[in-house]
């Protein structure tokens, strides 16, 4: 028998009812403010994943090993409230069925929804905003709010690699959140900022979000809202191994495929480093 190409995930076979992970997409950029197309992104990081070899050397696991589905993408509403919504239902589903959601976006307004499904003791993010704007340009579920809105539903948050926002910003999330700038991260290490961080979640259950511009756009340069002097993506991945083990939920947002593909590429990694990671703790 031929085997053809897939719309899918690559290795993402598992039929629902037997998976333990769940991918979707939502590809959502209605409130962008720079740059739109991410909604082109869960369609340019499927593509890419195809170009990957399924061994993964540091889990010595097969990427296939993992029991993955991929439910394609979501039609999504125009409003951002109403898309939060259609995403809080899906994900509310995929968690009631013990599975795990891996949400490709899309803008950074899709995670309003998974967080208010999931619930998790900790939020942990990579990015390069702040994102704390109770409101931006008429709606309080704009890609600049995701901050905001999350913290109504969890109070504990880690904000890895932000170096954008208001003044106001920054003094918000500095009384609110766990905030660890790229020049900490820089300073420090990515090492020592993330001994400290296992030090305040411990064991407790998070929701991971990896915002694709928490990447210095020197590297990935696919991004609605691109900033320099940001994390390596070794930073993130770092990030990932350290902290999917304990994940219930994670995405990866705010790809913007207008490169040559490296910013895809690197999403494609991230996730699967996040499956792997998560079910080799499983294993």
């Amino acid at each position: 028998m031929q085997s053809f190409s897939s719309t899918l995930f690559a290795d993402a076979d598992s039929e629902y009812t037997s998976a333990r992970y769940v991918i979707f997409g939502v590809p959502f950029d209605g409130t962008t403010s720079f740059k739109a197309g991410c909604r082109d992104a869960p369609a340019a990081i499927r593509q890419a994943s195809y170009n990957l070899e399924s061994y993964l050397p540091h889990y010595d696991m097969e990427h296939y090993e993992a029991p993955i589905h991929d439910m394609g993408d979501m039609y999504v509403e125009c409003l951002p409230d109403e898309m939060v919504s259609q995403v809080e239902d899906t994900v509310s589903l995929i968690k009631e069925d013990g599975k795990i959601p891996v949400m490709l976006g899309g803008e950074h307004s899709v995670t309003i929804g998974a967080v208010k499904a999931v619930k998790p003791s900790w939020y942990i993010v990579c990015d390069a905003h702040l994102d704390s704007q109770d409101e931006y340009r008429g709606s309080r579920f704009n890609h600049d709010c995701v901050t905001a809105r999350n913290l109504e539903t969890v109070k504990n948050v880690v904000i890895l690699g932000a170096r954008s926002g208001t003044k106001e910003e920054f003094s918000y999330a500095r009384e609110t959140c766990h905030l660890y700038t790229a020049d900490d991260i820089r300073e420090r290490g990515i090492a020592a900022v993330l001994d400290e961080v296992k030090g305040l979640v411990g064991d407790a259950d998070i929701y991971l979000s990896i915002d694709a511009d928490a990447i210095d756009c020197c590297f990935t340069p696919g991004l609605g809202t691109p900033e320099p002097f940001g994390m390596t993506p070794l930073d993130v991945r770092d990030v990932i191994r350290r902290f999917a083990p304990q994940a219930v939920g994670f995405d990866y947002v705010e790809v913007l495929p207008n490169d040559q593909g490296q910013t895809a590429m690197v999403a494609a990694h991230m996730i699967r480093e996040f499956i792997a990671a998560n079910f080799s703790k499983e294993k």
